[in-house]
């Protein structure tokens, strides 16, 4: 008889996934990592162009609209869905658009304003490195993390139930 040296593993809970290539993916989690990636794409085109501009300058130019124009999809979705949530549940500004009052998990909320943050500080780094040439188009890209701030809040946001009680002419029927 031979013996197994490795440790048992851990027994799974119905919420934990099952390894392999249908591992479910926790919600929100694919927002947060195009978030991520486009950020890391974001820095390095960023950073090609500021160093070899007339090699980059046409690839900057063309990343930063498209980040921008995901992010202004992604805002627009966010916004309509929020719209459709708020008959429900008592949406407000700060949870959507930033995620503020506990509408997301600390460690979400963390990240997603971090990324928008570095896409700021790339976005006005690169540009101030190379003044009035196309870098500066990268500061539309940080619409992409401000886009996706507002559909993560909108999709996966926690907001209380709407109070039907406190609004003008009193409960619906």
């Amino acid at each position: 008889m031979v013996s197994d040296d490795r440790a048992p593993e851990p027994a799974r809970g119905a919420d934990d996934p099952a390894p392999g290539p249908g591992v479910s993916v926790p919600p929100g989690d694919r927002i947060v990592q195009l978030d991520l990636w486009a950020t890391v794409l974001f820095a390095v085109v960023q950073a090609l162009a500021a160093g070899l501009p007339d090699a980059f300058s046409a690839l900057s130019v063309a990343v930063s609209v498209a980040l921008f124009l995901v992010g202004a999809v992604a805002f627009v979705w966010g916004f309509l869905l929020a719209i459709g949530r708020s008959r429900y549940e008592a949406v407000t500004l700060s949870g959507l658009f930033f995620l503020g009052e506990d509408a997301a998990p600390a460690g979400v909320r963390r990240t997603l304003r971090l990324l928008l943050l570095a896409q700021v500080i790339v976005a006005v780094a690169a540009a101030a490195v190379r003044p009035f040439t196309e870098l500066a188009f990268g500061i539309l890209a940080p619409m992409l993390g401000t886009g996706l701030l507002a559909l993560w809040g909108a999709r996966h946001g926690v907001f209380a139930p709407r109070d039907e009680s406190a609004e003008p002419g009193g409960a619906r029927q």
